[in-house]
Order: C-alpha cells, then structure tokens, then sequence
C-alpha cells in the first residue's frame, strides 16, 4: 500500500481535509500502479491558482497543487472530490508514464509546451474515465481544441489519445505535429 504524506495538515484559508486529500490520493495510487510509493504532496492553498507541478519522480514522489486546482467551483474554498481526483490522478498518470521508459525522451515538464502537456493530460484524463472518474470529456475536448485547433483531424487525434491506454513521448510528438499540419493553409 502506497504511504501518502500531505502538508499542510491543516488549512487556515480553506475547508481542505487533509485526511481527505490522503484518502483520494491512496486510492489512485493504487488504481494507477503506484501501490508501493510513498507521495508527498505539498497543497497551498493561499492561491485560487490551479498550477501543478512534479517535483520528484524518485522516492518519494512530490507533487505540488494549488489550491484552486482542487477547489469546488460552485462552493469557494470548499474541497472538491472530483477535482481533487482529477488533479491527482492526472499527475499520478504522468508519473507512472515517465517512470515507464516509454517517456525518456521527453523534455522536463516546464520544458513543455502548452498542446504538448494538453496531449498528454488528455490520455491521462481517458485513462482515469476508464478508471470510473468523472472528467467531463466534452470540457476536456473543448481544452484539446483551444490548443489544437478547431478541426476534424483535432478531434481525432483527441479520440485516439483519450483511448489509449499506453502512450509514449513519440505518440505525443505525432499527435502535436499531425493538428500543427491541420492548421496550415493548403
């Protein structure tokens, strides 16, 4: 069983629980193949920002998320399970990718470029609806396409990206270069 570390441990500007936090967290672990990790993740909450990062790969795994990336839109500085869920198992995924091997080619995560990681998170997001999440894929279409474009061939690269459930840093490259080639005029 993975060993989930969150700080803080509690909340001055939110309602954030971080047992509850622990809980969403241990259960994706488990879910994505991260069973045996220990994670820590580090919460600000002085922020509605909703930026996330991965500090570390190697044991433990540290992520960071602020606190708007996990706040309830309809209720301010409420925990929002689903987001919550979303957030940490995007980052989760992405990491399980790169330890895989399939992603040593990849550019450090600051490195990449908006439709790159926007490529990325949406075969992160198929794979945790496959998973029984709720990631509201038309929202995450609309996402793709602000990135990619408005087009057929858009969509059907998101398709084939929200499908897979085995992706490589080459998959990405062709999926960004096949809608920068739709974009260009003919």
């Amino acid at each position: 069983m993975a060993t989930i570390r969150v700080t803080p441990q509690e909340y001055t500007y939110t309602t954030y629980d971080a047992g509850e936090i622990e809980r969403i967290a241990l259960r994706l672990a488990g879910q994505v193949g991260l069973d045996d990790a220990t994670i820590e993740i580090d919460v600000d909450e002085s922020t509605p920002l909703a930026r996330t990062r991965i500090e570390s790969l190697d044991e433990p795994v540290r992520i960071h998320i602020e606190g708007g990336a996990m706040e309830d839109p309809t209720a301010p500085r409420e925990l929002s399970e689903r987001l919550t869920s979303e957030t940490i198992g995007r980052l989760l995924l992405r990491v399980v990718d790169r330890r895989s091997g399939r992603f040593a080619e990849a550019p450090a995560d600051e490195e990449l470029t908006l439709p790159q990681l926007t490529a990325w998170e949406t075969s992160c997001l198929g794979r945790l609806e496959r998973l029984g999440y709720d990631v509201r894929p038309p929202r995450r279409r609309y996402h793709f396409r602000t990135r990619h474009g408005f087009s057929d061939t858009a969509d059907a690269v998101f398709d084939r990206l929200w499908a897979t459930d085995e992706l490589s840093w080459a998959d990405i490259e062709a999926a960004c270069a096949e809608t920068e080639a739709a974009k260009q005029p003919a």
